[in-house]
């Protein structure tokens, strides 16, 4: 897929619902101060603004391959999102109070199509425990409840 600026920037404004939106203080990586931004979470991307009212977003962190871990920090409630690759650059943000810290760390640790493909295979895992349970893997299966893909539908 190919993204450009105005498609990104589309994105983060549109009307789809925000997974979590809020106010969140991000360190600067040449002004290296916290600046208070505006957090908008869309599936795996975190858009952030200026201010709540900015129609562009300032950047985008894709949260694919990342995780997200408390830090020291001199800012109370402070975290980090820090991706595999070597080089690549950490995030660290920190929140109002812990309880939003909380809140935007499990969020944003949920983010990636990794996780959710972990969260499928557990759930399929279950399913399959919970039919042999019911006597055999075609039981369930054959009443219409068997293992569906998420997003597939049945006519």
């Amino acid at each position: 897929m190919k993204l450009n600026e105005r498609s990104v920037a589309h994105y983060a404004t549109c009307d789809s619902p925000p997974d979590k939106t809020g106010f969140l203080f991000k360190k600067g990586e040449r002004n290296t101060a916290f600046h208070r931004r505006w957090f908008v979470l869309k599936g795996n991307m975190l858009f952030y603004f200026e201010e709540r009212e900015s129609r562009e977003p300032v950047g985008v962190i894709v949260l694919e391959g990342c995780t997200v871990e408390l830090c020291e920090s001199p800012e109370e409630f402070a975290f980090a999102v820090r991706f595999d690759c070597a080089r690549a650059r950490v995030y660290k943000m920190a929140a109002e109070s812990q309880a939003g810290m909380e809140s935007w760390v499990k969020a944003l640790s949920r983010a990636s199509f990794d996780y959710m493909r972990l969260v499928v295979r557990e759930l399929e895992r279950q399913l399959e425990e919970m039919q042999e349970a019911a006597g055999g893997v075609g039981s369930l299966q054959g009443r219409g409840k068997g293992p569906r893909r998420l997003g597939s539908r049945r006519s």
